[in-house]
């Protein structure tokens, strides 16, 4: 699995490409070559897509500022070799750097908003910087869709995984919700995974609040570090209880960890990982518990290991799925 986060030119130098391929591109007439060549670019490395995707959320938050603060930053942006003349590409590399660096959305004008929307392909994970501070990372097939507005930092997980970093903000509380759940926070590190049955979340620090996307203001679980819960498709909310978080969050290390999973859970998760989805053959086979530890990039191991940790086989189905049986 690549972690777009690894890229073997270097962060630094995708960034100054990201932001030299920004400017040339707000030049009034831009020609079909110039477009073609910034296709190539943009799709040799998922890093080069981040960084353009990154600098192009900070441009639209640049414009919240104001004229004055603008102009300072400006001229306070630091310039490497030759000077560059376009105010364009100062302003763009100052909140790059600046905004980044030391959080300087904090004092954005709140009133106006931000929209994006970010997702994964299969055996891709992404790190997604946003203009508040905060970081989400995405797991293979995930999306999820960015709404900032004056007085709420919404997001909406349409499907897959993602481990929120959350830039404290007593202003503006941090909001997930996943099918019929909600997350509620000002600043934390939290992991929220959608499937078909319910939305399971976990905390690694802080505090959050999971309530049912209906469910009155009062209704709700605290969660603390070291605690979960999960919330099914009525949008009812699970007493919290521990868990452990770098278990629970090991995708991120491309790892799948299962402790006392359901083989229902465990197709689930792993269908993420694979072109055709795996399935389980009946109840009585999605209720069998599996404790054990694979790649996520590797998952035929995990159908080969199978039949010797469980009373099961796998078999492929014409349309190319494999399905879980009993032997």
């Amino acid at each position: 699995m690549m972690d777009t986060r690894d890229c073997a030119c270097g962060q630094t130098t995708v960034r100054d490409e990201a932001a030299q391929w920004f400017v040339r591109l707000q030049e009034p007439a831009v020609d079909v070559d110039v477009h073609r060549q910034f296709d190539i670019w943009l799709n040799e490395h998922p890093q080069h897509r981040n960084e353009f995707d990154l600098l192009q959320g900070l441009w639209k938050a640049a414009d919240l500022l104001p004229a004055a603060r603008l102009r300072a930053l400006c001229e306070e942006a630091p310039t490497r070799g030759k000077r560059r003349p376009m105010m364009r590409y100062a302003v763009a590399a100052s909140v790059l750097a600046v905004a980044v660096g030391f959080g300087l959305f904090s004092g954005l004008n709140q009133s106006s908003s931000y929209t994006a929307e970010f997702s994964t392909a299969l055996g891709e994970r992404r790190q997604v910087a946003l203009p508040d501070g905060s970081v989400v990372d995405l797991d293979s097939r995930t999306r999820i869709e960015v709404h900032f507005e004056k007085n709420r930092r919404g997001i909406e997980l349409t499907e897959g995984e993602a481990m929120f970093s959350v830039q404290h903000d007593t202003r503006r509380p941090f909001v997930v919700e996943a099918a019929s759940a909600r997350v509620t926070v000002t600043g934390t590190r939290f992991d929220v995974r959608r499937s078909s049955a319910e939305t399971r979340v976990v905390v690694e620090q802080g505090t959050v609040k999971v309530q049912g996307r209906s469910a009155a203001d009062h209704d709700f679980v605290s969660l603390t570090a070291g605690m979960g819960t999960h919330v099914d498709a009525q949008g009812q909310v699970a007493a919290a209880y521990a868990v452990n978080p770098s278990e629970m969050t090991a995708w991120r290390s491309g790892k799948l960890v299962f402790n006392n999973a359901s083989l229902a859970d465990v197709a689930e998760q792993v269908s993420r990982y694979r072109e055709q989805p795996l399935k389980v053959g009946n109840a009585a086979v999605g209720n069998l518990r599996l404790t054990s530890v694979f790649k996520s990039d590797n998952t035929d191991a995990l159908l080969k290991a199978l039949p010797s940790i469980l009373p099961v086989a796998v078999r492929t189905l014409d349309d190319g799925s494999q399905e879980i049986i009993s032997k």
